[in-house]
Order: structure tokens, then C-alpha cells, then sequence
């Protein structure tokens, strides 16, 4: 197998091979410490979402900061990262192909292992397999709290789960999955925040139901880095669920606060590292980092640290940049932010990570590509 690792040890940042993935090791865990910072100030749980990274060493990174354990979105992603030595995951979705809960099942032999669930018959299957291999399956039921998404309607349709969950063998009743992922990325402060205290509200009141059925929630989850700070602060929420906040997009960058100034809460550490291939006009040039190298549903990726030239297109294998002022130099490197950094990931192999000019650290994307 080919590893087409870009970089080693010690490669100096100008002589790393793109396009690839770069880590700004300096930005990187200034993020990991202001959430873990923000997290032990309000006396809450920080579950970090592995969908933005599928990289056991930095689920691993984050644990050593205080997080309890990661998210991840698919039965295989959170068997990679079980496999690179992560210890506690929470599928934050549901599983019901037979050979996924199977093997759902099977990793909890290894780690604990929490799923969620919004059908009241899945939560049969969970059982005999979670009886079959001798394990222990924590459930959360979920709710929509206006994703849209999976979930039963908070309130009195959450409770039938509950109590079933707690009834059945192998299985624990843990609470609630609430994440409202449509107002992540609402740019307004006013519009985000009404949403989540919409989701809060729904929230409490499914809390409180529970209760009154004779059952407690010992987590109540969810939050994602657009709108943490609201659930953090809700009394309802007690464990968050971010996870762009440790590399950051240019979509997230966009968002604002209640002064109307973008988000600077986290800084970039992500990067597209690409060259100027072709400089043969004086307005533009092309680089290698083409629609092959990022996602674009949320834009295409923007130029770190420039106003002077802007990323305007791309295809397969080609990014154009315009350069009015004809500055760019073939050959010349330049620090991308992706679009949308979880999408994106997946398309790598490694990350490269850099500090003071120097390749430190190349980390395997784990899970790449696992989608099962």
C-alpha cells in the first residue's frame, strides 16, 4: 500500500508536499484549553464530537484535557477510534442494521459504549445483542429539538423509550440526546440563540416527564461549538457535544456574537496547505488544491491571513485564486481555511502538524471513510 504521507519529522514547512492537510500545533491546543477552560468553569461533561476529526490521537488529545469521551456519528467510525485506543464513545445517532448493532455490541467488550435510539423496537434488538456478547449498552433517547431530523417530539413520546430502555436487559437508561445542529451555523447571534432556547425549553420539559415516570437523566446532551455557550449556560444541558471548536471553519467563522463581531472564541488551526502550480496570467493564478482537496457545501475555502488575493473556484484538481496586484509566485505556498472542516477531513489520509516552521506531529485520519 502506498502511505503518500506528505511530510516527515523535522520536514520544514516550505518543503511539505501538497495539498494537504496542515495543523497549526500552537492554534490547536489553545482550542482544546479554552473549551476544556469553558467546560470546567460551568461544571459540565465535554463528550468531543469525532466526526470533525476521526482521529484517535486527537480524541486522545482531548481526553487528556478532560473530555469523558468522544461522539462519533457511525458504528465503524467509533470502531476505529476504539481500536487507536479511545476508551468511551457515544454513537450520537441511531443504529439499526441488525449487522451494525452486532457489532456495536461487540465493541463494548472493549469499551463503553453508548447509542441512541428513537424507535421503541430497536431498543429490543439492542438488548439480545448486547445480551449475546455479555455487555452493557448505555441508550440515550433522542429528541428533536428542531434539527429535523431523527428523534421522537420531546415531552411525553420520550418517556415510553425511557422506561423501556430501563426494563430491558443489558441495557442502561442514560438520557437524553438533544441537539438542535440547524442553529449551528445561523450567522445571526439573535436568530441562533432564540433556537436554542426553544431546543432548552423542549429540553427541561422532556427532563421533567422522565422524572415524573420514576426515571432520572444522568446526561443530557448535545451543543456543537455555534451555540455551546447557551447550553453550557442552560442548567439543562450537562454534557457538550463540540467538536469543530478545535480546528474551526470558515462557515463558523462566520457566525457572530451579540455584538455583531464574528466568533473568535477558537482560531483556525486547520488548513489546506496548497501551491501556486501555474502563473501564467497576471490576474490569477492556479493552485493544486482543486474540489478533490475540500467540500464546498459550505463555500469554497478561503485564503488565511490575505486580503490581497481571494480563492474564487475550483475544479477537479485546481483552485483559482484571484490576484489582481499579480503578488503570487509559482510555487508559492498558501494556508487555506476549508469551507466546512468535517467533510473535508474525510478526504485525507494524514494531518501534518507544525510548529515554529517544523513538521512536530503526522497524525492518521483513523476513521477516514468509515461510514457504516
Amino acid at each position: 500500500m502506498v502511505l503518500n504521507i506528505p511530510a516527515q519529522i523535522g520536514t520544514r514547512i516550505e518543503d511539505i508536499d501538497t495539498p494537504c492537510l496542515l495543523i497549526d500545533l500552537d492554534a490547536y491546543e489553545r482550542n482544546i484549553r479554552r473549551m476544556a477552560d469553558f467546560i470546567d468553569a460551568h461544571g459540565l461533561r465535554h463528550r468531543a464530537h469525532a466526526k470533525t476529526h476521526k482521529s484517535a490521537d486527537i480524541s486522545l488529545d482531548q481526553m487528556a484535557a478532560g473530555a469523558v469521551g468522544v461522539c462519533c456519528q457511525k458504528t465503524s467510525e467509533a470502531e476505529a477510534l476504539v481500536h487507536g485506543g479511545v476508551r468511551d464513545v457515544l454513537v450520537s445517532n441511531e443504529v439499526i442494521n441488525p449487522n451494525m448493532i452486532e457489532r456495536l455490541a461487540a465493541m463494548a467488550t472493549q469499551a463503553r459504549v453508548m447509542v441512541c435510539v428513537d424507535d421503541i423496537d430497536n431498543i429490543d434488538d439492542l438488548s439480545a445483542a448486547a445480551a449475546r456478547y455479555n455487555v452493557e449498552l448505555g441508550v440515550l433517547v433522542e429528541i428533536d429539538v428542531g434539527a429535523g431530523r431523527c428523534g421522537v417530539a420531546p415531552g411525553e413520546a420520550a418517556v415510553p423509550l425511557a422506561k423501556k430502555i430501563h426494563a430491558a436487559p443489558n441495557l442502561v437508561f442514560k438520557g437524553l440526546q438533544a441537539y438542535q445542529g440547524k442553529a449551528q451555523h445561523v450567522h445571526d447571534y439573535d436568530e441562533r440563540k432564540a433556537r436554542i432556547d426553544e431546543a432548552v425549553a423542549a429540553t427541561r420539559r422532556t427532563v421533567e416527564q422522565i422524572a415524573q415516570a420514576g426515571l432520572s437523566c444522568e446526561l443530557v446532551a448535545g451543543a456543537g461549538t455555534g451555540t455551546y455557550a447557551f447550553e453550557g449556560k442552560s442548567g439543562v444541558y450537562n454534557e457538550l457535544q463540540c467538536g469543530s471548536y478545535v480546528f474551526m471553519d470558515a462557515d463558523y467563522q462566520r457566525i457572530a456574537m451579540a455584538d455583531g463581531q464574528p466568533i473568535d472564541d477558537f482560531e483556525n488551526s486547520l488548513f489546506i496547505y496548497t501551491t501556486v502550480m501555474s502563473k501564467t496570467k497576471a490576474d490569477k493564478a492556479i493552485c493544486d488544491a482543486g474540489l478533490k482537496a475540500q467540500s464546498v457545501d459550505s463555500g469554497v475555502a478561503v485564503v488565511y491571513g490575505r486580503d490581497d488575493i481571494e480563492y474564487v473556484g475550483a475544479s477537479d484538481e485546481h483552485g483559482v485564486i484571484a490576484d489582481p496586484d499579480n503578488v503570487l509566485a509559482l510555487g508559492e505556498k498558501l494556508r487555506l481555511v476549508p469551507g466546512h472542516c468535517d467533510p473535508t477531513v474525510n478526504i485525507y489520509d494524514w494531518y501534518i502538524g507544525v510548529r515554529n516552521g517544523v513538521v512536530e506531529r503526522i497524525l492518521p485520519v483513523t476513521a477516514r471513510g468509515m461510514c457504516l
